[in-house]
């Protein structure tokens, strides 16, 4: 199948990117940049130079395609409002083109929200509907499309996708910890943050392209709710740094942006998700990704 992935040099693209190529699909991958190209065509696959805001790139890339998966996000954190109006916008422009075609419309979305007192599962509508919601309302809007003739499928990505190299939220506690010289939790730090690694989330996504029916919400998680106190005593073993309890109220001040979702329950299950796939999860867990001490290296 040619697939047309958007974010393929990102994090979790490139990942998917090698996954896809190695079941023996054909790739290709927006990327902005000419090292990212070059990168991307040393693996085997087709560049397609352009960014979220390039519609017509992306109108191209899903127009001459079989299949499309959409990673990319703008990720803006200093400005939401602009990441989830680009979201929106990308979204849109995809489902116009795939309107009718029955061909599979992969995005990424998130388990953030999705539930309260609970893990989140397969089974929870999102909340967020609208240009002014999370991400632009992006998943319920691709969902709209499944009645126009597009199999459009959720990716709900873990808070945490890990693994050596990850530059994500993860990567960002870390960097808190070592500028405050304590590795922080909030409160009592019992809310629980699901977690897959990238190589497990890489291959749900390829069997997701391959077996998931149309408007089938996917969860991208490999361990349902590690405790993110637990997680900031296995960064402050990693760093020589005390684990310690930041208030609520404090945590936006200590940790940056991260710390609203850092004290935040993202429990999640995928059983679901696991059963529909025949996927089971078998790459490193969180904790044994910090313990192998990849996140603390310069």
């Amino acid at each position: 199948m040619h697939v047309f992935v958007t974010g393929a040099s990102g994090w979790i693209g490139s990942a998917t990117v090698d996954e896809l190529l190695g079941a023996g699909h054909r790739v290709t991958g927006l990327v902005r940049s000419d090292a990212a190209a070059t990168a991307l065509e040393a693996k085997g696959a087709t560049a397609l130079r352009g960014d979220l805001d390039d519609l017509d790139a992306l109108r191209r890339g899903a127009d001459g395609a079989e299949a499309t998966i959409h990673l990319a996000n703008k990720h803006d954190w200093s400005n939401p409002a602009e990441s989830n109006r680009a979201e929106r916008a990308a979204v849109q422009t995809l489902g116009d083109v795939l309107v009718g075609s029955d061909r599979p419309f992969l995005l990424a979305s998130g388990v953030a929200g999705l539930a309260a007192g609970r893990p989140s599962t397969e089974q929870d509508r999102s909340p967020f509907s609208g240009p002014d919601s999370m991400r632009g309302g992006a998943e319920n809007l691709a969902m709209d499309f499944v009645e126009q003739g597009v199999r459009s499928i959720s990716l709900r990505f873990s808070p945490t996708t890990h693994g050596t190299g990850d530059h994500g939220f993860i990567a960002l506690i870390v960097a808190a910890a070592r500028a405050t010289g304590v590795s922080g939790y909030v409160g009592d730090g019992m809310n629980g943050w699901a977690a897959v690694h990238v190589s497990d989330a890489a291959r749900m996504i390829r069997l997701g392209l391959e077996l998931a029916p149309a408007g089938s919400l996917l969860h991208a998680v490999g361990e349902p709710g590690v405790p993110t106190r637990t997680i900031a005593e296995a960064i402050g073993r990693g760093l020589g740094l005390p684990a310690t309890s930041v208030a609520p109220e404090d945590a936006v001040g200590h940790f940056g942006f991260i710390g609203n979702f850092f004290a935040m329950d993202m429990s999640s299950s995928s059983t679901l998700t696991q059963e529909l796939l025949g996927w089971t999860p078998t790459g490193p867990t969180l904790l044994e990704d910090l313990e192998s001490g990849s996140y603390f290296r310069a």
